[in-house]
């Protein structure tokens, strides 16, 4: 099966160096999103796109409607274009066996098979895969997504502080599309003349606050900082829909099970420790610091408190605790 790089196969889209089939797979989206726009888009010029192009969607085609389409004649002089999105919702792929044996020379096939992969097992997929031009949209893993954000913003001529990125990377999750449209966002309200990325700019257009987001708490439980840790959890009290009390319990869990193995790593170098906890080596520190304050029992001890706050907040045992009450104690019990 050959599998295409993004910026490859970019390249010879741009080039007009065309194949009659593209099989965009994968996890994340936003590169099936970027490779699918692009032909929707650029391929065909407005008038053309009028006659010779064709989108589908799985959910309401089959594979002989596919193939029907694919095998008519363009009308404009190029070549026609049929991209079939949330082709994941197709059922039976059998037949395209046969339409690969000799797919049209004049027609520009795309599939967009989003959150996943085919059975490559079954003759028509196996078929496609080994003779389409296939391209596998991978997900980022959390540890991957601060040196993406410095790839995409440097394409765009930008930099970030460090501390920016740490914030986006850490705020936004591994989501391509959100991410990117995020930094869309903060380079247009970049002032006239400056073209570097700051937490102050992430905080006014992004509206994640540099002081208090669930980061710093995890800062000041590493520090012992009783008065912060209280100021944040009442922010977050103050501000629900911003700072959703699982999400601040879900980051809280994640950063002490890794402390836990932390704890009983054999080698506890920087790179080590980056690699066998899967994150940024810029986060390696936060772990040496709290490994001196926490020992591996009272971490133990903190994951506990943790999963027991997560239930009492969805109402385990019939009462539900008001988010600034079940923050306090955590807090406190973590402290002390």
């Amino acid at each position: 099966m050959p599998v295409a790089e993004f910026k490859t196969l970019m390249a010879d889209l741009r080039r007009k160096a065309y194949a009659p089939v593209y099989f965009l797979m994968g996890e994340e989206p936003y590169y099936i999103d970027r490779i699918s726009d692009f032909i929707q888009y650029q391929v065909l010029d407005e008038a053309a796109r009028e006659f010779d192009q064709t989108v589908l969607y799985g959910k309401d085609t089959d594979i002989n409607t596919v193939i029907n389409v694919a095998k008519r004649f363009p009308m404009m002089g190029g070549p026609q274009v049929l991209i079939v999105k949330e082709a994941q919702n197709i059922k039976d792929w059998e037949n395209m066996y046969y339409y690969m044996q000799q797919p049209a020379s004049t027609t520009l096939l795309v599939f967009c098979y989003k959150y996943g992969k085919p059975d490559s097992r079954k003759k028509g997929v196996k078929e496609l895969l080994s003779k389409a031009v296939v391209f596998e949209s991978k997900k980022l893993r959390d540890n991957q997504v601060g040196s993406w954000i410095e790839s995409y913003l440097s394409e765009r001529k930008v930099s970030a502080t460090q501390s920016a990125v740490v914030l986006l990377a850490e705020s936004l999750g591994a989501d391509l599309s959100r991410i990117a449209h995020e930094l869309d966002k903060l380079m247009l309200g970049m002032p006239a003349g400056n073209r570097t990325i700051t937490p102050e700019l992430v905080e006014q257009h992004v509206g994640i606050s540099k002081e208090f987001n669930v980061f710093e708490l995890q800062n000041a439980l590493i520090k012992g900082d009783v008065l912060k840790a209280n100021r944040i959890i009442n922010y977050f009290a103050d501000n629900p829909k911003q700072n959703p009390v699982v999400l601040v319990l879900g980051q809280l869990f994640n950063f002490f099970s890794n402390l836990m193995i932390y704890h009983y790593l054999a080698d506890k170098s920087p790179a080590a420790v980056a690699s066998q906890l899967k994150i940024n080596p810029y986060f390696v520190k936060d772990y040496q610091l709290a490994a001196r304050r926490f020992s591996a029992w009272k971490t133990m001890d903190i994951i506990a408190l943790i999963r027991d706050a997560d239930a009492r907040s969805k109402g385990f045992g019939g009462v539900v605790v008001p988010t600034l009450d079940l923050l306090k104690e955590l807090v406190y019990r973590i402290l002390h």
